[in-house]
């Protein structure tokens, strides 16, 4: 027998808060994956500085508009969010490897993972049930 755990009906207000925040991870994602799949000038500086071969971009763009699409389709959300933090970690690996600034650069990651995960945090009663906060 599964226990189910039950979380109450979120506020309107909490909901669009949710969705608001998934939305800004959103919108950077789908233009941070888009830029990788044209070659341009930034780009391709960044990978070289980053100790990438640019021939990596597009196939990182890929998997990153594919993850966020995983991430905006309610029913696979959370797997999404998974992958998505898995490719932010990624993220914060490489900078830190590469000693960049750590409030712009090294923790951006980190950033954009709590804000992934707060934003379905409120918007989906599955993770809340997950992640019960008690008051």
């Amino acid at each position: 027998m599964q226990a189910s755990i039950r979380t109450g009906p979120v506020s309107n207000m909490a909901m669009w808060a949710g969705r608001s925040l998934s939305g800004l991870v959103v919108l950077f994602l789908v233009f941070d994956g888009a830029i990788k799949l044209v070659p341009i000038a930034a780009v391709t500086g960044s990978l070289t500085e980053l100790g990438y071969p640019v021939e990596l971009a597009r196939g990182l763009g890929v998997l990153v508009l594919v993850c966020t699409i995983l991430y905006v389709i309610p029913r696979t959300a959370v797997l999404g969010a998974i992958l998505l933090t898995g490719l932010l970690g990624g993220a914060i690996a490489t900078h830190l490897r590469v000693g960049s600034p750590l409030f712009t650069h090294l923790l951006f990651g980190a950033y954009l993972g709590v804000m992934a995960w707060g934003g379905l945090f409120l918007r989906d009663e599955r993770v809340r049930a997950l992640i019960p906060l008690r008051r």
